[in-house]
């Protein structure tokens, strides 16, 4: 119960920062549909733990900044291989296990390498991701087990 009001309360929140108009009848109207598509999301099944995590909230307020950080270095990392002249490049294929236990761990993690310049998730099978990484410094960070230790610490799994 408390996942369909905490998915209310967002698409209400969602709905008054896209809105920028807060006269009584307009923050009805808003407060009417985001009840309406709540409705709408039991019926059609889609308001479950994978549509809606709000058990994850908690490890999202340290992972997510974190997960800017890795994308910031790694993006400067990139930056200095392809202004090299030289371009020192040394492209990669290697293959990671992920340790996360829901389907939105797997997601989060193969989605984390993809968002980190450098690195793309190109093949799930299980537990095991095949990665491609531009520079072996990349392949060698991701087969340390940091960011799987990290997700899995958001996941709560840790």
């Amino acid at each position: 119960m408390i996942r369909y009001f905490s998915l209310a309360g967002l698409l209400f929140a969602f709905w008054l920062a896209l809105s920028g108009h807060y006269t009584p009848m307009l923050v009805t109207a808003g407060a009417v549909c985001a009840v309406a598509c709540v409705f709408a999301a039991i019926r059609m099944r889609a308001a479950d733990p994978e549509g809606h995590p709000i058990e994850l909230f908690r490890g999202a307020i340290t992972y997510f900044p974190w997960l800017f950080l890795e994308i910031t270095k790694s993006g400067w990392s990139v930056t200095k291989v392809i202004l090299d002249p030289s371009l020192p490049i040394s492209p990669t294929m290697t293959v990671v296990r992920a340790s996360q236990k829901t389907p939105a761990g797997m997601a989060t993690y193969a989605n984390s390498i993809t968002l980190t310049p450098g690195t793309i998730t190109v093949g799930v099978s299980g537990d095991e991701f095949t990665v491609h990484a531009l520079v072996r410094d990349g392949a060698d960070d991701l087969e340390g087990g940091g960011m799987d230790r990290r997700v899995s610490q958001f996941e709560g799994a840790a």
